[in-house]
C-alpha cells in the first residue's frame, strides 16, 4: 500500500515538475554546442589517463585525455549502479531521493517527493531546444521512458554468457572471466559504437545531447580472445593487497562490503585465479577503449568534431583484488573512484585536476558549458573553473552514500567514511593511500575528522520502497523494511 502511495504521488508530481518545463523555456540554436556523453559500466580508474594500473592498455580514452581535463579525484555518489545513475540523471544525491539500491528507470520520480521535483539531465537540454538520442545503458537500465527523443535500445543484461561458466558459477553475479564469444560483433557494445557513430553522420538541424551506456568492463569480464592477448599473463601486474587490512576497520563495514556470491583475494590467490582475473578486467577495459576510440572517430570525422563537449564517465569504482574482494559496494576509495574526463569544444591541451568531485556536478556543469539556465534543484556543483583551471581555488568535497546514513567523504587528501552506528574511518592518502591504517581513534586527527564530519549531509532520506538491493544480509533486510512500510 505504502509503495502505490509513493507511486501515485511520485507520479503525480514529475507530471506537475514536467508541466512546469514549458514551452517558455529559451530554446538553444546552433550556436550553442552539442554534447556527447559516454557512460561505462564499472569502469574504476584503470585507464592510462589515470595512472591507474601499469598494465593498462587505453589509446583511445588517452587521446581524449591529450585534448580535455581529467580528474583523478572523482567519485560516484553511490558505489552501486542504480543509485548512482539515478544521482547522475536527477542532480539529486541517494541521501535527498532515498535511492539507496538498484531502481527501475520508470520509478526514480517515484521514489519520494524530492525525486519526483526532478527533470532528467536529458529532459532538461531536450525542453530547451536540444536533440537528444541514446543507446545501452545510460540510466540503470536503460533509459526512463520519455527522456530522450530517440532510444537505440539496450540489450538485456550483460552477456552474450557462455553456454557454461568458464570460471565462476556462484549464484546471485554475472561474475566469470575468460576469452569469449569470438567476435565483437557478438558484444552489444559493437552495435552501440555502430549505432552512436551513425547519428553523429545524421545532419542535425539543432544541437544534440546524445549519450551511450558501454556495459564491459561490467561483469562477466568475457571479451574475444584478441583482447586478452593486448595483455599477456606473465606481464600482469597485481594491485596491492595486505591480507590482514580489515583488523582495523569497524564491524559494520565488513556487512556492507561482504557478499558471498562473488570471489575473495584470498580464493584467487589459493586458486592461482588472480592474475587472470586481472587479465580479463584489463581485456575488458581495452575491448570498450577501441568502440570508444570508434565513437570518437566518428565525431572527428562529423561536421560537429569543432562544436561538442565531450564528457565521458565510469558510474562509480571496482576493488580488483585490492581489498579482500572482486566487487564495488563499499565507501572505500578503489568503489568510489572512477573515470571522468571532459572536453570542452575550444580545449586542445591536457589539463589533470586532483580537486575533488563527483558524478552529481555533471549536471550543472554540463548546462554551463551548454549556455543553458541553471536548475535551481541541483545538489552537484559546477566544476567548469577546474576544467579550465585544474588547480582553481575549490571548497567542496565529493560524498558518497550506500544505504542511509552511511557516507564517505573525499577531499584532496583524506577520506573520513562515517557508517549509521556512528563507526568512523579516516586515512591520510598522502602516506596511505591505499587504505590500510585506519587514523579515527588517532587523536591527533581530531580537527581533520571534525571538519570532514561537518560536509556530511545533512538529510538522510528515508530508503524508498521503489529502490532495492538483497545481494547481502545487510542490504536485503533494510530493502525489505522499507518495502513493508516500516
Amino acid at each position: 500500500m505504502i509503495s502505490r502511495r509513493v507511486f501515485l504521488l511520485g507520479s503525480l508530481l514529475a507530471l506537475a515538475a514536467a508541466n512546469s518545463l514549458g514551452a517558455s523555456m529559451p530554446q538553444a540554436s546552433n550556436s550553442h554546442p552539442n554534447v556527447l556523453m559516454l557512460a561505462i559500466d564499472d569502469l574504476n580508474s584503470w585507464v592510462g589517463a589515470m595512472n591507474g594500473h601499469p598494465s593498462t592498455k587505453t589509446p583511445n580514452i588517452d587521446r581524449l585525455a591529450l585534448q580535455a581535463t581529467t580528474f583523478t579525484n572523482a567519485h560516484a555518489p553511490a558505489p552501486l549502479c542504480g543509485p548512482s545513475r539515478a544521482s547522475i540523471m536527477t542532480g539529486l544525491l541517494p541521501s535527498t531521493t532515498g535511492i539507496y539500491g538498484h531502481v527501475q528507470d520508470n520509478d526514480i520520480r517515484s521514489a519520494n517527493m524530492k525525486a519526483a521535483q526532478s527533470t532528467f539531465l536529458s529532459e532538461y537540454f531536450k525542453k530547451h531546444g536540444y536533440y537528444t538520442a541514446a543507446v545501452g545503458k545510460v540510466f540503470h537500465y536503460g533509459v526512463a521512458d520519455g527522456s530522450f527523443d530517440v532510444f537505440g535500445g539496450r540489450q538485456a543484461q550483460f552477456g552474450p554468457y557462455s553456454p557454461e561458466p568458464i570460471k565462476w558459477n556462484r549464484k546471485g553475479t554475472s561474475t566469470d572471466w575468460g576469452a569469449y564469444p569470438e567476435k565483437d560483433a557478438m558484444m552489444p557494445d559493437y552495435n552501440s559504437a555502430k549505432w552512436l557513430a551513425e547519428q553523429l553522420q545524421r545532419k542535425h538541424d539543432k544541437p544534440f545531447f546524445i549519450a551511450g551506456g558501454f556495459l564491459r568492463p561490467h561483469v562477466p569480464w568475457t571479451v574475444p580472445q584478441k583482447w586478452f592477448d593486448m595483455h599477456p599473463i606473465e606481464d600482469i601486474e597485481l594491485p596491492p593487497y595486505l591480507p590482514n587490512d580489515f583488523d582495523d576497520v569497524p564491524e559494520i563495514a565488513k556487512r556492507i562490503s561482504t557478499y558471498d556470491m562473488m570471489p575473495t583475494t584470498d580464493w584467487a590467490i589459493e586458486s592461482g585465479e588472480w592474475k587472470n582475473i586481472v587479465q580479463a578486467y584489463l581485456a575488458s577495459v581495452s575491448f570498450v577503449d577501441y568502440y570508444v576510440g570508434q565513437v570518437l572517430d566518428a565525431l572527428e570525422a562529423s561536421e560537429y568534431a569543432d562544436n561538442t563537449i565531450i564528457v565521458l564517465w565510469g558510474d562509480h569504482g571496482y576493488d580488483v583484488g585490492e581489498k579482500n574482494r572482486f566487487a564495488k559496494m563499499a565507501l572505500w576509495e578503489t568503489s568510489t573512484k572512477t573515470t571522468l574526463i571532459i572536453k570542452s569544444p575550444s580545449s586542445s591541451s591536457k589539463l589533470v585536476s586532483n580537486r575533488p568531485v563527483s558524478l552529481v556536478d555533471l549536471y550543472p556543469t554540463l548546462l554551463k558549458m551548454a549556455g543553458l539556465p541553471e536548475n535551481p534543484l541541483n545538489q552537484g556543483h559546477d566544476i567548469t573553473p577546474l576544467i579550465k583551471n585544474p588547480n582553481a581555488d575549490w571548497e567542496h568535497v565529493a560524498l558518497t552514500t550506500f544505504g542511509p546514513n552511511n557516507h564517505a567523504v573525499k577531499n584532496e587528501r583524506f577520506r573520513y567514511i562515517r557508517y549509521e552506528d556512528g563507526s568512523e574511518e579516516l586515512y591520510d592518502h598522502s602516506t596511505d593511500p591505499n587504505e590500510w591504517n585506519n587514523l579515527a581513534n588517532n587523536p591527533f586527527y581530531f580537527e581533520v575528522k571534525s571538519e570532514l564530519k561537518a560536509r556530511l549531509p545533512k538529510e538522510n532520506a528515508r530508503w524508498s520502497p521503489v529502490s532495492q538491493f538483497r545481494s547481502n544480509e545487510y542490504f536485503k533486510a533494510l530493502t525489505e523494511k522499507a518495502v513493508a512500510g516500516e
